[in-house]
């Protein structure tokens, strides 16, 4: 294990940051599930109290990367396939239900640029630049969720996908583009014809792909770390 001031060298020691910087080692895999992060060492290295440490890992805690243990601290949860099962199911339904209220508020201009980030993952993709193409992804269903026009949707998607993130390490494979530009492609299709009860079934199903790679890729790739 690399101790936690390896992890977090180079990084401004403002309070803000203590989330951000132990959540990307968590997700980059530098800590890892079952490893032990102390308040003491985390508080040494930024120069501040142990209050601020307490809850950032309260925060950590609520978004799922890390488990508080009685007499033992905070320590990074484990990966389960039910999580992924679960994420999966609870994002189907609520991007299900955006993508047919967007039907109602997209316009040309924002179909448009769906289309460009579909274009944008594709040619991230021939790169073999994973980390656009996912950002590329992200945007694309970021508007469809904004579309929707309910703020508090967008606010639970984005918790879940926040805890996905850990799963990165898992989905760094570029073997299902096409599927997923086909299901997106898809997804434009049925907004753009303004059928909505169509947007909300597309997005499903490109859930279920998502859920059905990532089980693949996840399955492999853990069962070899153990």
């Amino acid at each position: 294990m690399k101790s936690i001031s390896s992890v977090i060298s180079g990084h401004k020691t403002l309070r803000e940051k203590i989330v951000e910087v132990l959540r990307e080692a968590i997700i980059r895999h530098k800590i890892r599930p079952g490893e032990r992060i102390t308040e003491l060492e985390v508080a040494e290295h930024f120069g501040i109290s142990r209050t601020p440490i307490r809850e950032a890992f309260r925060q950590l805690e609520s978004e799922g990367f890390l488990t508080i243990v009685p007499r033992k601290g905070a320590v990074v949860s484990d990966i389960k396939e039910q999580d992924i099962r679960d994420f999966y199911e609870i994002k189907g339904v609520l991007e299900g239900y955006a993508a047919r209220r967007a039907v109602e508020r997209m316009t040309e201009k924002d179909i448009v640029r769906l289309e460009q980030f579909n274009l944008e993952i594709e040619e991230c993709a021939k790169r073999q630049d994973v980390s656009g193409m996912t950002r590329a992804h992200n945007a694309f269903h970021e508007l469809i969720l904004e579309a929707c026009g309910n703020r508090k949707i967008q606010l639970v998607v984005a918790g879940l996908v926040r805890q996905f993130l850990r799963f990165r390490f898992y989905v760094a494979s570029l073997v299902h583009v096409q599927k997923i530009l086909h299901e997106h492609a898809e997804i434009v299709a049925a907004i753009r014809s303004g059928d909505g009860d169509r947007a909300e079934a597309c997005m499903k199903i490109n859930a279920q792909l998502g859920l059905e790679v990532l089980l693949k890729e996840f399955s492999s790739v853990y069962t070899s770390e153990k």
